[in-house]
């Protein structure tokens, strides 16, 4: 099912307002799948009041009770208790997955900080909120210039004006302790609203502006990560990849947070490593440790004189390194045949004719009899003008009026109808009269 930005306007679709999927979510960041919802329960009464509000299309989420009659389902527009005024938000959970989301963050389900929902949103309040919303871009233009001016180090992420249009939030980020005492004042005054500023991060920032990963799919943090933990280059190391900070980092400019996804799973095949194997004392010099391979549970070791790399066991690392701790060294190191994994190749599929089976040499050879037929008839076409060119007189000529009183010359053509007649006699004459146009005429 689309939403409202994905429909037809004027027999032309619009698409998605927030370059997303409507199947995968990507016009609500963070969005949530409620799986809890159509589960019957035996006792309604005491199913969980509270329920989960998205602002600004999933950037912030908070909870708000229900304390009315109605049962608000995922995707409905409500208004909400705000500052000094009213908020409109959108439902994103609601139900018994809610109570599980505040046990995970530690928020007692009756607490009075917990604010209200007041109502389904109205046309006179979805008109404000829209109307509050259209200025955001305007008040985050503005607000940069003024920091600017100020010569403040910190950067404006994003504007977030209540709905009502009392109340604007500000988040930005910064390296250090930012004064901004006299930038709130100006922002008052300028904007006719209660300033709020929240520093964020820089992971937080890029989740806000979202995008695409090297992966290729949309960000964790724009689509379902929420939680931040810190990332070092000794992850990295444990899953044995190269220290490349071009690599490594995302779009915020810190180490990718997918380096925590698979660290346990390293960590817990390291454990039948052996420690402090980095290095092995041999009679052709000390084997330096390059790299473990957890997958097939081995150890690849090099020597200084040669570039060659040696794959050893974890049995056989063991071994040497207790030969190591009694004073003696190996001469040589034994090592693992590794089994390189050639792909099966897969029959490659035959062109099969249906009129019938085609060689070249069948084509080579019609083609030449095509040429010599060509030159034959090319050789033919020459010696008739060849011939035509020799007797130029063979065709006959109008006959003038004295031919016409003495004798009619005789035709050398072979081609000649008259020359099929037979020989005619010499010193004959041939009368000749003439028609209304002056042309001799036989009288035959």
């Amino acid at each position: 099912m689309g939403c409202g930005s994905c429909g037809t306007k004027d027999g032309k679709p619009s698409g998605c307002n927030s370059n997303g999927g409507c199947s995968s979510g990507g016009c609500n960041r963070l969005n949530v799948h409620d799986w809890l919802a159509n589960l019957p329960f035996s006792d309604p009464a005491v199913s969980c009041r509270i329920v989960e509000i998205s602002f600004n299309n999933g950037s912030r989420k908070d909870y708000f009770k229900n304390t009315t009659l109605h049962h608000f389902n995922k995707g409905e527009i409500v208004s909400v208790e705000g500052v000094s005024g009213f908020d409109v938000g959108t439902v994103n959970l609601s139900g018994e997955l809610v109570r599980m989301q505040l046990k995970k963050k530690r928020i007692p389900e009756d607490s009075a900080e917990i604010k209200k929902i007041l109502r389904r949103s109205t046309e006179v309040d979805i008109q404000k909120w829209q109307e509050s919303k259209s200025r955001e871009k305007e008040v985050l233009a503005r607000s940069r210039a003024i920091a600017k001016q100020l010569k403040l180090v910190m950067k404006i992420c994003e504007v977030e004006i209540q709905a009502d249009g009392r109340k604007a939030t500000f988040f930005y980020t910064a390296e250090d302790r930012v004064d901004f005492r006299e930038l709130i004042k100006l922002y008052a005054s300028d904007f006719k609203v209660k300033v709020e500023m929240k520093q964020i991060g820089a992971r937080q920032e890029a989740a806000k502006v979202g995008g695409i990963g090297s992966c290729g799919r949309e960000l964790c943090c724009s689509s379902w990560l929420n939680e931040f933990k810190s990332v070092t280059t000794a992850m990295a190391r444990y899953q044995n990849l190269s220290i490349n900070q071009t690599k490594l980092s995302g779009q915020c400019g810190r180490l990718k947070c997918c380096l925590n996804y698979e660290l346990d799973t390293y960590l817990d095949a390291l454990q039948h490593f052996p420690d402090h194997a980095d290095v092995l004392h041999t009679a052709k010099g000390n084997a330096q440790l390059i790299k473990k391979d957890i997958f097939k549970n081995l150890m690849w070791y090099t020597l200084p004189d040669s570039n060659k790399q040696y794959p050893l066991s974890i049995e056989t690392v063991k071994k040497i390194k207790a030969l190591n701790s009694k004073g003696i060294q190996p001469e040589e190191l034994e090592t693992e045949e590794v089994a390189s994994v050639s792909k099966t190749k897969e029959p490659e599929p035959q062109f099969v004719d249906v009129v019938g089976q085609i060689s070249l040499r069948s084509l080579e050879r019609n083609a030449q009899r095509r040429k010599g037929a060509r030159g034959q008839q090319q050789g033919s076409r020459d010696g008739g003008q060849g011939m035509r060119r020799q007797q130029p007189q063979a065709r006959p000529q109008k006959a003038t009026r004295d031919e016409a009183q003495g004798t009619r010359p005789q035709l050398n053509k072979p081609s000649d109808k008259r020359d099929n007649r037979g020989p005619r006699p010499q010193g004959k004459q041939i009368k000749l009269n003439r028609n209304d146009q002056g042309t001799p005429r036989d009288p035959a």
